[in-house]
């Protein structure tokens, strides 16, 4: 039964090795260009045993895809259909928490969208993005706000590609920011950091009647 337990126990840690391998590599280098000898190598393990946990490239990527794509839209979720917090107070939180998500994961932008133009469709149709944030009570308090006149009237999309723009944006862009601004990596950091109160105090100025 020991046996039994350890054994289990080593198959998880293994496949656990190999997903965390997989992840960093698929953003860094995309699918086409990933081997599956780049993944082995980075989980330190031999091809023949990532081939057993993983019988192919691209079943590993699509695991990989889907969870990256499910970290970036559904990690705020609970922000999105919170009905006990005002629109202000989840603006506030979705800036703090996409921007701590995307300082720690910063190539998971990049790798969404220059992946998402193979097969865009059904990626998207698995995450639910549509009803996740666009049927949000998030949006809902967005559109009672605009009908009530204390806010522009503002289409709910063009609202939130500004919001995804203004958080996004700097991250896929920050070879270009840092070299403009002649920034470090701990630089750029705390720049984006100061977003977190700027980003929202930018959308109430644009949506101010």
């Amino acid at each position: 039964m020991a046996g039994k337990r350890t054994s289990a126990k080593n198959d998880t840690t293994t496949e656990l090795k190999i997903k965390n391998a997989a992840r960093v590599v698929f953003h860094q280098k995309g699918f086409a260009a990933t081997r599956t000898r780049d993944i082995a190598e980075a989980a330190g393990i031999n091809l023949a045993l990532l081939n057993y946990y993983f019988r192919s490239k691209k079943k590993l990527f699509d695991l990989i895809m889907l969870e990256s794509l499910q970290q970036f839209t559904l990690s705020v979720s609970d922000v999105f259909n919170d009905e006990k917090t005002t629109f202000e107070h989840k603006l506030q939180v979705l800036c703090r928490r996409y921007i701590d998500m995307l300082t720690e994961h910063p190539d998971i932008p990049l790798f969404i969208l220059s992946e998402l133009r193979t097969n865009p469709n059904e990626l998207i149709s698995r995450i639910h993005i549509k009803e996740n944030l666009l049927k949000s009570h998030f949006i809902k308090q967005f559109s009672e706000q605009v009908k009530s006149g204390k806010i522009s009237a503002i289409a709910p999309l063009q609202f939130m590609m500004n919001l995804i723009g203004l958080i996004v944006f700097p991250f896929v862009a920050s070879p270009i920011v840092k070299s403009i601004g002649d920034l470090s990596q701990e630089e750029f950091v705390k720049l984006m950091q100061e977003r977190k109160a700027l980003i929202p105090k930018w959308l109430n100025a644009m949506l101010e009647v």
